[in-house]
């Protein structure tokens, strides 16, 4: 999906609804009767996600301060996503929180004024949530999931030296899915891989487009798409049939069937999102001032199954661990 403007998601989510929460983007909030109110809306369930969401909130309970919170999932559900962050923005949160792009793009289009951190999110700017990475300049940021898709890459060759056709297996309705998917295909041009893509538009699509690669491809890779994370027992039970090793962007996914990884830890991800929360409704920072940020490269960690590789018959030896 190609990525929209802020104005284009507020007419698209709302249709120009004119209710917004009172509390003013970026300045201390005064936390009502039970303390600040903070409203998370969350796209979907499975393992990153969670553990995302899990991280956000070990912050906020380290940081001493009183707080309510309401969790909202819209199990993958564009439509439930906008229908639950005029909810959250019309129950006067304190601040919001967004867990994954639909879900960040919804909250970003029913309010200009609560602030809001998004995480697990590939590109802000990308998909119309921020001015810039590096400067907001609205009530919009929060942590960035972008995978490091060099190094799993580079999984890829050591793992499985004979494969030329990568297939790239992702959902077209996550514009950060297609940003990662561009990166793969620069990065499997430098490694001599040929690549083509493979898409759905929904889980219920998944089974049949993952059948569709046999015969196509060597081997496979899935960034972190939530869609695909979602349904990644469907992508293994597939691929493990016909011996698609699949590469994949986390390590939920290697759990649920993936060969491999090489990625980040949802959990610290969240953490920090979590962290810049308590700077916000604490009234040391706004928003429109903190740049999106990022895990550092000691937060990321190599993660195999040894199960799938044993069915397909890949050797993790090679890998020295």
């Amino acid at each position: 999906m190609n990525s929209l403007s802020r104005r284009s998601f507020l007419a698209l989510a709302l249709g120009g609804c004119s209710s917004f929460a009172l509390s003013a983007c970026g300045n201390a909030a005064a936390p009502s009767v039970g303390g600040y109110k903070v409203g998370v809306l969350q796209l979907t369930e499975h393992a990153a996600l969670d553990a995302a969401n899990a991280g956000f909130v070990r912050a906020l309970d380290e940081s001493g301060l009183s707080y309510t919170i309401d969790q909202q999932n819209a199990q993958n559900d564009q439509s439930a996503c906008q229908t639950i962050a005029s909810k959250l923005v019309n129950d006067g949160d304190d601040l919001i929180l967004a867990i994954g792009t639909p879900a960040a793009q919804a909250v970003a289009g029913a309010t200009d004024q609560i602030p809001v951190i998004g995480t697990a999110i590939t590109d802000f700017a990308a998909s119309g949530l921020v001015a810039s990475n590096d400067a907001p300049g609205g009530n919009v940021t929060g942590t960035s999931d972008l995978t490091p898709v060099e190094d799993q890459f580079d999984l890829l060759v050591k793992l499985l030296p004979s494969a030329k056709r990568v297939g790239l297996l992702y959902c077209t309705a996550e514009s950060n899915s297609d940003v990662q998917v561009s990166l793969a295909e620069a990065a499997a041009a430098a490694r001599g891989l040929e690549t083509q893509r493979f898409s759905v538009s929904s889980s219920n699509e998944i089974q049949q487009v993952v059948e569709s690669m046999v015969g196509k491809v060597d081997a496979a890779y899935a960034p972190t798409d939530n869609t695909i994370a979602a349904g990644m027992s469907t992508v293994s039970m597939v691929a493990i049939e016909h011996k698609i090793p699949f590469i994949v962007g986390e390590k939920g996914m290697v759990d649920n069937g993936g060969l491999a990884t090489y990625g980040i830890n949802y959990d610290q991800l969240g953490y920090k999102a979590g962290q810049m929360a308590v700077k916000v409704l604490k009234g040391e920072s706004k928003p429109a001032d903190m740049p999106i940020e990022h895990l550092a490269a000691e937060d990321c960690t190599l993660a195999t199954n040894q199960a799938t590789a044993d069915a397909i018959g890949v050797d993790l030896s090679v890998l020295g661990a």
